[in-house]
């Protein structure tokens, strides 16, 4: 089973026991949160839309916040006078 949620102005599809990583929400690491805008519930017999959702939500927990990986920093010089570009 399956359902589409929306979460900081974009939907997710999401299913039982998956992260999901989405924008920074306003609940402390390790509380539970419930989305209640659920758009769509699915599984290998059909679909649910609309009025027949009414009532339905997604919980989940809040892992601790995590960095992306640092990217490289690139460098550029130039002979006559020296500079540096340092992208991120």
């Amino acid at each position: 089973m399956y359902a589409v949620l929306v979460t900081g102005g974009k939907q997710y599809r999401v299913m039982k026991g998956e992260t999901l990583r989405v924008e920074l929400l306003d609940v402390e690491a390790g509380k539970e949160i419930t989305f209640d805008n659920v758009l769509m519930l699915g599984d290998g017999e059909g679909v649910k839309l609309g009025d027949a959702l009414k009532g339905a939500s997604v919980t989940g927990s809040i892992t601790p916040k995590s960095r992306s990986p640092a990217s490289p920093v690139a460098t550029r010089s130039k002979e006559t006078q020296p500079w540096h570009i340092k992208r991120a």
